[in-house]
């Protein structure tokens, strides 16, 4: 499994992010799982950028199949699966 595998998303897939914590939100690609620990990420005019993850949503589908935006950080934590021992 990747890094990028473990935080619940794929290269590829549609999030939303700020650069600031009260910025506007930009949409992009997630791309990998940077150094620091942040989210590369590729934005809509093909910039690169290393966005910190409490500042990403992920796109996903609702519970009646409606697109909607989710905190990267809570779906992480719920994919995130404990060790057996």
């Amino acid at each position: 499994m990747s890094a990028l595998e473990h935080l619940g998303v794929r290269p590829g897939d549609k999030v939303r992010f700020r650069r600031k914590a009260d910025g506007r939100w930009h949409e992009g690609v997630a791309v990998r799982r940077e150094r620091d620990g942040s989210l590369g990420v590729r934005d809509a005019k093909g910039a690169s950028r290393a966005i910190p993850l409490e500042l990403v949503e992920v796109q996903g589908e609702g519970p009646r199949g409606a697109p909607r935006w989710e905190p990267l950080l809570e779906r992480a934590a719920r994919i995130e699966q404990l060790r057996l021992l």
